[in-house]
């Protein structure tokens, strides 16, 4: 006969298996004398593994807290260093209390005996080991989540070192021209590393597009790499989250991993600074005036922040002091800011410079003129003549119906309605400062993929979801009629359930504020338009200003500007250095501090 098992005991032993003893395992024993070493378990000392962002220092390694104080206070220029598994840190960060800190973050171990490994996939993904040539695209997710990047050889230097294990994962790996790395992990073997008596490994810099459509990508990566190292027949996987990832810490949760007792230690360093200076005034920005902020600071600029909520703040170097909004200065003056606040100045001021600018209208007050120009162009554009981030703008109306449905709701928002020539292409941003081009990006509208399981609208309010989270609430999909009409156009409604990999476009803007993404392609950038940007914030007279274009391709010319935006948000154009140029702008003699 089958004895019945309590489901709370099978899952207090669960437990126990990935915790083991705290006695015998060196990884978890953090007070007094580390376990003696079994049979043939000679742990090599002092150890630390070089992560290309910086060094895995592996606390229970060292035998004695100075020593392991000295080693953390050895860290590279612009590294992150991490000293894991710390022996009464207490203890180490007496040492150096002026130097060192501990690390708010929570660690959570994987069992990886009984772990589900398997069919954790991600839709449209392939992972695959990170190959020399990757550093670029690695990098590109590292600085949009504010990370360390690696050097650019790291991956050649890695190759045949078994301690480490690198994965990305591609985004459509059917199309072989298409392929675009939207995920990365990094894997670091303990056994390889010191002969580690506790068999573990550990999982370290997992970073995911934060425009990236299709969901799971950060679960697979994490499952994916846990599968490799059961496969090699290590114990477990180690990861460490800040204690306030609340959305992380649930996934990790639901996966299987458990919170065990480690602590990590840091130096304190400029990039590590918010992590053991408290909470500042700063702390209340946008990312936008962030961005510009800790590049201040950085060079050891003063910033008194005076709204937050705003974006205000105010930047002091010497005898010099700028007051700013996000990326609007004192050095854009108000009759330059008026040129770009109104849609229909902006257009009469670039056509009659003999830029390229669609044809446009203002609304008659009774409409009368709206239908006519429709016939005229058969795809328009209304918007209000007044207004930033996509608030209010229809794109590619060709019915009646929907163009005055579209003037009522601009209307609402501000009197003063234009209408244009639809023009068909890409949507380029391109930033000028100090008449140069800075950056350049595609933005695209957001696009969900179906899976044949949620329908449409929760397929939105999940993407919604990852835009918010990866843009810090600034980008968020509208649940109003402009994405209800995106996708009747498609054949859908909301209710419907999108088919497997089917994609929908749900709205026509590809304004970053509604959900839209941005590919930077700076470096691809024809030079026709290169010049017509310039060309136009000279016109405008202009020190800082975000051009969209309308392009068929942006290594081509071809070009129609439609709007100018006096504050263009400066973030999200990784890896090109907006904020550095926008402070170089402002405070010319800190240039050398920007390198």
């Amino acid at each position: 006969m089958t004895a019945i098992q309590d489901p709370r005991t099978m899952a207090m032993k669960e437990k126990a298996d990935v915790t083991g003893s705290r006695l015998h395992l060196a990884s978890l024993k953090n007070w007094g004398e580390p376990p003696a070493p079994t049979g043939d378990d000679q742990v090599e000392q002092g150890v630390s593994v070089d992560c290309g962002w910086g060094r895995l220092i592996f606390g229970q390694t060292f035998e004695s807290a100075a020593a392991l104080a000295e080693t953390i206070q050895e860290e590279g220029s612009n590294r992150r260093d991490v000293a894991f598994y710390v022996r009464e840190p207490h203890v180490v960060l007496a040492t150096a209390p002026q130097a060192l800190f501990l690390d708010p973050s929570h660690t959570f171990r994987l069992g990886l005996s009984n772990a589900r490994t398997a069919d954790m996939t991600a839709d449209g993904i392939r992972i695959r080991p990170a190959e020399p040539g990757d550093e670029k695209a690695v990098n590109r997710l590292y600085r949009a989540w504010s990370m360390v990047p690696v050097s650019e050889p790291f991956f050649t230097r890695i190759q045949d070192d078994p301690t480490l294990q690198v994965l990305v994962a591609e985004d459509h790996p059917e199309e072989e021209g298409m392929r675009e790395i939207v995920g990365v992990v990094m894997g670091v073997d303990h056994k390889q590393a010191f002969n580690d008596p506790d068999n573990g490994s550990s999982l370290w810099a997992l970073a995911v597009d934060p425009q990236a459509k299709n969901p799971g990508i950060g679960r697979a990566l994490v499952m994916e790499l846990a599968g490799r190292f059961k496969g090699m027949g290590r114990s477990f996987m180690d990861l460490s989250v800040m204690h306030d990832n609340k959305e992380a810490i649930s996934l990790y949760r639901k996966l299987g991993f458990e919170q065990i007792p480690v602590y990590t230690i840091k130096r304190k360093n400029p990039i590590n600074e918010k992590l053991f200076v408290g909470p500042t005034e700063e702390h209340g920005l946008n990312v936008y005036a962030r961005i510009i902020v800790n590049e201040a600071k950085r060079r050891g600029i003063f910033v008194e922040i005076e709204d937050a909520e705003a974006g205000l703040f105010r930047l002091t170097y010497g005898g010099r002091s700028v007051a700013c909004r996000e990326a609007l200065s004192e050095l854009t003056t108000a009759v330059a800011m008026s040129r770009c606040d109104d849609k229909a100045v902006t257009r009469r001021l670039l056509k009659k410079a003999g830029l390229r600018a669609p044809d446009q209208i203002s609304i008659d007050p009774d409409n009368g003129n709206a239908v006519p120009f429709l016939q005229k162009y058969g795809r328009v554009v209304v918007k209000p003549a007044r207004g930033e981030q996509g608030h209010g703008v229809a794109v590619d109306l060709s019915t009646e119906e929907e163009v005055l449905d579209a003037i009522d709701r601009a209307r609402a928002m501000f009197d003063h309605v234009i209408m244009e020539e639809f023009i068909e292409g890409q949507d380029l941003r391109i930033i000028v400062i100090d008449g140069e081009v800075i950056a350049a990006a595609i933005r695209r509208p957001p696009v969900v993929r179906g899976d044949g399981e949620h329908t449409i609208k929760e397929l939105i309010e999940k993407l919604s979801r990852r835009r918010r989270n990866a843009t810090d609430g600034e980008s968020e999909i509208p649940m109003d009629g402009e994405t209800e009409r995106c996708i009747h156009i498609a054949g859908y409604t909301m209710d419907d359930i999108l088919p497997q990999d089917e994609t929908v476009a749900v709205r026509k803007t590809a304004n970053l504020h509604t959900g839209g993404t941005i590919h930077d392609v700076t470096d691809e950038l024809h030079v026709s338009l290169r010049s017509a940007a310039v060309e136009a914030a000279r016109v405008l007279d202009i020190p800082v200003v975000g051009f969209d274009f309308m392009v068929k391709d942006p290594a081509q010319p071809g070009y129609a500007i439609i709007e100018a935006n006096e504050r263009p948000g400066l973030a999200n154009h990784e890896p090109q250095p907006t904020a550095e140029k926008f402070i170089d702008l402002l405070f010319p003699q800190t240039q050398s501090m920007s390198s």
